[in-house]
C-alpha cells in the first residue's frame, strides 16, 4: 500500500539528447554548438568595443574642443583670467572656513542630528545651497584662470 521510498517517485528521468539526431551531431556532439556560442559572443564584444572607442573619440573630441575654447578664451582676456585665478585662490579661503564652520556645527550636534530628522534638515538647508553654489562658482573660476601666472604679491 505504501510505497517504502515516497521521495524517488518524486524525481523522473529526462531525456536531453536532441530530438533529431543526424550523424554529424553524433561525431561532433556539442563542439559546434560551442564554437558557434563562442563566435557569436566574440562578435558581440568586438561590436561592444567599437561602440566604446566611438564614444571615448566623441568625449575626447568634446574635451579637446571645449579646452581649445578656453585657451582661446584666456589669450583674449588674459587679465580677466589672471583675475579669476586670484579669486578663486581667495574663495578657496572662504570655502576652508566655511568648511571648518560647517564641520564644528556637526560635531557639536552629532547627537541631535542621529536624534530627529528636522534638525538635520536644518542642517542641510542653511549649509547645502551654499556650498553648492560656492563649489560650482570656485569651479568656474579655477577653470577660467588655470595656468594663468599667479598674481604678484603686493609690496609692503
Amino acid at each position: 500500500m505504501s510505497n517504502p521510498n515516497p521521495v524517488s517517485s518524486l524525481f523522473t528521468q529526462v531525456d536531453i539528447t536532441p530530438a533529431s539526431s543526424t550523424k554529424s551531431q553524433q561525431v561532433h556532439g556539442y563542439g559546434d554548438e560551442h564554437a558557434i556560442l563562442l563566435r557569436q559572443i566574440l562578435t558581440a564584444q568586438d561590436r561592444q568595443n567599437e561602440l566604446m572607442e566611438e564614444l571615448v573619440n566623441l568625449l575626447g573630441a568634446h574635451h579637446k574642443q571645449r579646452q581649445q575654447e578656453l585657451a582661446q578664451w584666456k589669450q583674449a582676456n588674459p587679465q580677466l583670467s589672471k583675475s579669476c585665478r586670484k579669486a578663486a585662490e581667495t574663495l578657496s579661503k572662504v570655502q576652508v572656513e566655511f568648511l571648518d564652520k560647517m564641520t564644528e556645527e556637526v560635531h557639536d550636534n552629532a547627537d541631535v542630528f542621529l536624534d530627529g530628522e528636522f534638525m538635520l534638515n536644518e542642517f542641510v538647508d542653511r549649509f547645502g545651497p551654499r556650498m553648492a553654489h560656492l563649489n560650482g562658482v570656485l569651479q568656474v573660476l579655477s577653470q577660467l584662470g588655470a595656468n594663468s601666472p599667479a598674481p604678484e604679491a603686493p609690496a609692503t
